[in-house]
């Protein structure tokens, strides 16, 4: 199965464009055209057409620009996001999220502001900005 992933005549934009599994320290720019998936350490910027899965063995810290995110690991910096952001039960997030639509799951700690922007650049009113803290976080 994995082989697939390396033939490039059956892979399309839509399709997964890699993956940095746990273990793999990554310092720098990635950009891809294509899902993402990373169980790493990762620290500098990357950019995505399409989807980035930050795995529960993830720890980011920079930027990402993607049309869809999802976080199960840990994340600090920004996120400017054209579609979704989801926040899994186990993640930690700490930053700025431009999105959109935020969820946000039960368990999940977001530390941060969000910055709710219009769907489509024709629709532009000006974006609503919700300093978010959650209770977990105080009590630490």
């Amino acid at each position: 199965m994995a082989i697939g992933w390396f033939d490039k005549k059956k892979q399309d934009s839509d399709e997964w464009s890699g993956f940095l599994e746990k273990g793999v320290l990554f310092e720098g720019k990635l950009e891809s055209p294509g899902t993402l998936r990373i169980d790493c350490a990762f620290k500098g910027s990357l950019r995505t057409d399409e989807s980035l899965i930050l795995g529960e063995n993830a720890s980011m810290e920079g930027d990402v620009h993607a049309n869809y995110v999802l976080i199960g690991g840990r994340f600090d910096g920004t996120i400017v996001a054209k579609g979704r952001v989801e926040i899994q039960a186990k993640a930690i997030v700490t930053g700025e999220i431009h999105t959109p639509c935020l969820s946000i799951e039960s368990g999940a700690v977001f530390d941060g502001q969000c910055h709710m922007l219009a769907p489509s650049a024709s629709q532009a009113p000006k974006p609503i900005t919700i300093p978010i803290r959650s209770t977990t976080a105080q009590a630490s």
